[in-house]
């Protein structure tokens, strides 16, 4: 085999690069016959140039052997994530590799849909160039050609390890416990079920940027160009996109949607959903210090030292060496075992002096400020939901983003919610999500732009109907049944544009 050539597993590779010898019409059947039998990365009518960018590797160090189990290679362990030479004078978006994946319920049980990583070109918080990873979607045996959304959803990450990466943890395989992300499959199977196409990009980049400002809004960006450029989801530039994240998730999803207007102008954002989005990193860190949840803060300050040196050299001359060892903890573990883990630290206790006078200092005041959402304004129209009595992330945060948007100019509707707390109103707050995400994707106003207070978000008809449904879906998950497109949104979308 040629130095540098991959892309497909086994005789798969050979075939595929023996295909684009072949004559047109019968390099057609071949592909269209191996793509219904499911095994290929592409299908009929895929672009050969983008096709050859996919396999065709420079002078790459050999690859790692996978492993005999068949289980997926941590990211930093697997060749697919290594960009080609010269891929930085490449445009942002751009696919530099890809392949077939099997997706598994906690890496355990197969899911029954069509699912591909896509490798493209993004940048990085300076705006250095770099590569990042987006797992992509359609429901099972749907018809590429059909008209349909695409759903960019940010995964709650919240971790360092690059075990709770979306590229990792949903993969069949995965030994990614502790994962929030694995959590959130459940969420997105709902989206499959309406027939949209999904991109989940693994926002926190290849060293797990925890909390990082733009970048997350960068990458998760360019995913949506790489999907919309990748053929066999049958995408163009001129589909609608719906943008949705909770928590972690959600600050990422802010940040895309900050950064649209001037890095990304020529997608069609149709709306977004911030759940619980962070909105004051800076309050959620004085919150958190010392609660049940100090684990969260930790991991943040292991991600974010690396990136602010300034921050860095302060947190090695403050910290004992108690300290810097329970940082370290932080960087290696999951967000769920940190929580346990590191329950009631304060580090006020690792520290020489106060904490309140090392926040004082420069290089932390311009860290939270740098980090605090709403100091851009989205374009599109965006839901904000929050519960009322947050454990994690302070309502007042949240408040004062939604304001910020608002004398900006954004349509946001804001919706507080007074039973839940920051775990359950992810999942009750998914039907709510996913109905005013396909109100928007069909071209329909926002009617409401106030800030409501109820006491749930499923207290109506249409809520207890949604929550009927997620537990359908979680059922298939579970069982590994065929997730199938089992609506057309699309057809109100063509109508909407045809008018």
């Amino acid at each position: 085999m040629p130095k540098g050539v991959r892309g497909f597993h086994g005789t798969g590779r050979w075939l595929t690069l023996l295909g684009w010898s072949l004559p047109d019409p019968v390099r057609d059947l071949v592909f269209r016959s191996r793509h219904a039998g499911g095994q290929w990365g592409v299908g009929p009518g895929f672009d050969e140039e983008v096709a050859m960018t996919l396999d065709v590797v420079d002078a790459e160090p050999e690859p790692i052997a996978q492993p005999a189990t068949g289980k997926p290679l941590l990211p930093s362990k697997d060749p697919f994530h290594r960009p080609p030479k010269g891929f930085a004078s490449k445009p942002a978006g751009t696919i530099l590799r890809a392949r077939r994946i099997e997706l598994a319920l906690f890496g355990i049980v197969p899911q029954q849909v069509s699912a591909w990583q896509l490798l493209y070109r993004s940048c990085d918080l300076h705006g250095t160039p770099e590569a990042a990873i987006t797992t992509v979607l359609l429901p099972l045996d749907a018809d590429p050609r059909e008209d349909r959304p695409l759903l960019a959803f940010q995964t709650a990450m919240d971790a360092v390890t690059e075990r709770c990466a979306p590229s990792y943890a949903l993969r069949l395989g995965a030994h990614a416990l502790g994962s929030i992300t694995q959590l959130e499959w459940l969420l997105v199977a709902n989206a499959l079920r309406r027939g949209w196409a999904v991109s989940i990009a693994d926002h926190e980049g290849p060293h797990g940027n925890f909390g990082a400002p733009r970048e997350p809004g960068y990458r998760a960006l360019d995913g949506i160009r790489a999907a919309l450029r990748f053929e066999p989801l049958g995408l163009h530039s001129g589909t609608r996109v719906a943008v949705w994240g909770y928590s972690g998730g959600g600050m990422a999803s802010s940040w895309a949607v900050e950064m649209a207007p001037t890095y990304a102008p020529e997608i069609d954002i149709a709306g977004a959903v911030l759940g619980a989005p962070v909105g004051d990193p800076g309050q959620v860190f004085m919150r958190l210090n010392g609660s049940h949840f100090a684990g969260l803060p930790a991991i943040v300050i292991a991600a974010l030292r690396r990136l602010y040196p300034a921050l860095g050299a302060l947190i090695e001359d403050e910290l004992t060496g108690e300290g810097l060892r329970m940082v370290a903890r932080a960087e290696s573990t999951n967000p769920i075992l940190a929580v346990l883990t590191l329950t009631g630290k304060k580090f006020d206790d690792y520290l020489g002096r106060p904490l309140t006078e090392v926040l004082a200092a420069p290089a932390f005041l311009a860290m939270f400020d740098e980090l605090r959402l709403g100091n851009s304004v989205p374009d599109c129209p965006l839901l904000v939901v929050q519960p009322v009595h947050d454990q994690v992330i302070h309502m007042d945060g949240i408040d004062g983003q939604v304001d910020r948007y608002r004398r900006g100019g954004a349509i946001v509707s804001y919706v507080r919610d007074r039973l839940s707390e920051h775990f359950s109103l992810l999942p009750l707050a998914t039907p709510m999500s996913l109905d005013w995400l396909n109100e928007r994707l069909a071209g329909q106003p926002v009617s409401d732009e106030e800030t409501r207070t109820v006491w749930s978000v499923v207290a109506s008809p249409a809520g207890v109907r949604g929550l009927w449904e997620m537990a359908t879906t979680a059922v298939l998950c579970a069982l590994g049944r065929p997730l199938r497109q089992e609506s057309a949104p699309v057809a109100r979308i063509s109508r909407v544009r045809a008018a």
